[in-house]
């Protein structure tokens, strides 16, 4: 497929998935989330590993403010809901195949959702994490059923409440990463050694046997979607987005 913001690349049973929207930071818009969706379609029942990653610098900034700087286009995304967003984080959290994110650069936002719906999450030591939505009046309502599953509900709210990004040794020892080093790309290789060993079947059948275990990402879908649709659709936040677009003024300044 000749994806538009996604590239995928299939070695054997690994299915490299790289976020490719240089212009916007690797931000998230309707179409990064359709895109992944559909690879994830095409390639899960062959595949035993999803690789997601990003661009040097950034891995994903989170929502695509561009996109949402219009009333309209705010609007419409709202009409629409944050249905395929929860969806994707909820696919790469449970599908039949194991999720790593491979994170060099900023994840932010909607950004850290993807890192926390994973399976296993490698960071180089130049990864930073953040959640800065508080800031602009918004809350991670999709992202926060699944860092509080990663990470617990305090290092999640701590997360929330701050707004301030959290460095690869930081994130580590919070929970949100597995392992982090100088060389993530030699730790990639290493972790991707011993997964592609696992058999699919195996792989298929603990997938569906954990998530029976925690329900918690089913039972927080109503609350999350209500949640996102009431931040996106206040004006004041709308108003401070815009003007951050328009004019690079934080929320904060006068």
């Amino acid at each position: 497929m000749n994806y538009r913001t996604i590239k995928v690349e299939i070695t054997g049973t690994v299915c490299r998935i790289r976020l490719d929207r240089p212009e916007a930071r690797n931000s998230i818009n309707e179409l990064l989330v359709t895109e992944l969706l559909d690879a994830l379609d095409r390639h899960q029942d062959a595949v035993t590993v999803v690789l997601l990653e990003g661009l040097p610098d950034y891995f994903c900034f989170g929502a695509d403010f561009q996109e949402l700087g219009t009333t309209a286009v705010a609007q419409d995304r709202t009409d629409r809901g944050p249905e395929p967003l929860y969806q994707l984080y909820l696919r790469l959290a449970t599908g039949p195949f194991v999720t790593v994110s491979h994170v060099r650069g900023v994840a932010n936002a909607g950004g850290v959702g993807l890192v926390a719906a994973s399976d296993v999450v490698i960071a180089d030591d130049s990864a930073r994490f953040s959640l800065s939505e508080l800031l602009f009046g918004l809350y991670p309502a999709c992202v926060l059923p699944f860092l509080i599953r990663r990470c617990g509900f305090q290092k999640a709210n701590y997360m929330t409440l701050m707004t301030m990004p959290l460095d690869a040794a930081a994130a580590a020892a919070a929970g949100l990463v597995d392992a982090t080093g100088p060389n993530s790309e030699a730790l990639v290789r290493r972790h991707l050694t011993r997964l592609k060993c696992l058999p699919k079947p195996g792989i298929t059948r603990y997938k569906r046997y954990v998530n029976t275990l925690d329900d918690s990402l089913a039972a927080a879908r109503p609350a999350a979607l209500a949640g996102n649709r009431e931040v996106f659709s206040d004006e004041r936040n709308l108003m401070l987005i815009r003007r951050y677009t328009e004019e690079g003024k934080m929320p904060w300044e006068a």
